[in-house]
């Protein structure tokens, strides 16, 4: 009550500040009209009498009051818009949390609803937040599909029989995908009403064969951190034009991960920590066009991952620490146009793997700062690897103290960065380069000299 109470004064305590707020600003026009008139222009009257005082008064009298009238209709107006979104927000809540299956599939498309009348960014982003929030619920994918309540199990503590019984969801699994459907809808660029301006939190959500296919995160922040995505995962022309996104720690396990055509305009894009044990990933013809990149300790172990003409720019694109390790891996035809281009310490364990016609750099010109830094250093490459026909531009590029361990082969590949070193490798073996049979025909730039390297003494 007493909360009630001040409620009710910081109300009309506000409505008597408009009102007041508008007296005077109707007053003061007033004012100034009459100023403007008499002085600016000129303007000359006889002395008014005792009806022509009259008159203005009451004109003054009944704009102010017109204007008070408006101030309080907008008001109340605002006010039984609030009540309603109250009411309608709080009867979806309460259907999204009600134990019948039925019933939460309902406030699934009550909440939708609500955010689709009200359009004021901060209500909408409130049904957004709610519906996020079921996803980010506990769930385990083993019972989605039961149609039990709660389940019972006695276990041994201290030698003392104790029966445990678990709340469960019934069938929790479709109203997910209602949830997930409702979300893909609203954030596709087609889409009648559209949430794509939104924040998106789905925080270590779990998803099942999800479908996001050509839909836009363009809210400041959307956010995948620990989600795990089970099945197929469908990213395809999926944009990101927001200023944060992040699948740090994610989980992508079975089925396929498909970015292909993807754009990532975020100004800031993580992978880091990231976990792709499908059976095929392909970011092919993806565009990386944020400021910062990164994958760092990303694994990709699945059969197949591709980045295939996939275009990276920004000032920094990092692979730092990723392992790949599965059957193929393709970044033939990409292209890196970033300012610093991070390989440093990864580890490409893949069968075959295929950097052919790649470009990675380009040379400073007057409004490019091109690339500064080409980074293989301590990287691991073991299997077949190819960087044949690829190009290598920029200030440097480097890949001292790099492990080649396999079929490595450089053929073709052009060198026309500053300077590219390879020297005190871990290993150098099966390493081929145009240059075998005649060092002498090795470009200058690449280091060291005298060809081929050493491998640096171990320990």
């Amino acid at each position: 009550m007493r909360w009630g109470r001040s409620a009710d004064r910081l109300h009309r305590a506000a409505l008597l500040l408009a009102v007041s707020a508008v007296v005077l600003g109707g007053l003061g026009f007033a004012a100034l009209t009459w100023w403007v008139l008499w002085l600016g222009f000129g303007a000359r009257a006889d002395p008014p009498n005792q009806v022509d005082l009259t008159k203005i008064a009451l004109s003054v009298t009944a704009g102010v009051g017109g204007a008070v009238a408006l101030v309080v209709a907008y008001r109340r107006q605002r006010d039984q818009e609030r009540g309603r979104f109250a009411e309608l927000f709080g009867a979806a809540a309460r259907q999204l949390g009600d134990p019948d299956p039925a019933i939460r599939l309902a406030g699934v498309y009550a909440m939708a609803g609500v955010a689709d009348e009200f359009s004021a960014p901060s209500r909408r982003q409130q049904c957004v937040d709610v519906l996020c929030g079921y996803l980010r619920l506990p769930y385990d994918p083993d019972s989605g599909a039961n149609h039990l309540v709660s389940r019972s199990e006695t276990v041994d503590e201290a030698g003392t029989k104790v029966e445990r019984t678990y709340q469960h969801r019934q069938n929790d699994r479709e109203v997910r995908s209602a949830v997930v459907r409702v979300l893909a809808q609203h954030l596709r660029r087609y889409s009648e009403v559209s949430w794509s301006g939104c924040d998106i939190d789905l925080t270590g959500a779990v998803f099942e064969n999800v479908n996001f296919e050509a839909v836009e995160f363009g809210g400041r922040r959307t956010t995948f951190t620990g989600a795990k995505f089970l099945g197929d995962s469908d990213f395809r022309r999926v944009r990101f034009t927001g200023a944060h996104l992040t699948f740090r720690d994610a989980a992508f396990e079975g089925g396929e991960a498909k970015f292909v055509d993807a754009e990532f305009h975020a100004a800031r894009t993580t992978f880091d920590g990231a976990k792709f044990s499908t059976a095929a990933t392909s970011f092919a013809d993806a565009r990386f066009l944020g400021a910062r990149t990164t994958f760092d300790g990303t694994a990709f172990s699945g059969a197949h991952a591709s980045f295939q003409a996939a275009h990276f720019g920004g000032d920094l694109i990092s692979f730092e620490h990723a392992t790949f390790d599965g059957a193929h891996l393709r970044f033939d035809n990409a292209e890196f146009t970033g300012r610093r281009i991070v390989f440093a310490a990864a580890r490409f364990f893949t069968a075959t793997t295929d950097f052919g016609r790649t470009r990675f750099g380009t040379a400073g010109r007057i409004r490019s700062r091109g690339t500064h830094e080409i980074d293989f250093v301590a990287a691991e490459l073991h299997g077949t690897v190819s960087f044949a026909d690829a190009a290598f531009a920029g200030r440097a590029a480097t890949f001292v103290g790099a492990d080649f361990f396999g079929d490595i082969s450089f053929l073709g590949t052009r060198f026309s960065s500053g300077a590219t070193d390879f020297d005190r490798p871990k290993a150098w073996v099966g390493v081929r380069f145009d240059w075998d049979d005649n060092p002498s025909r090795k470009p200058v730039t690449v280091t060291p000299d005298p060809w081929p390297p050493t491998p640096a003494p171990t320990t």
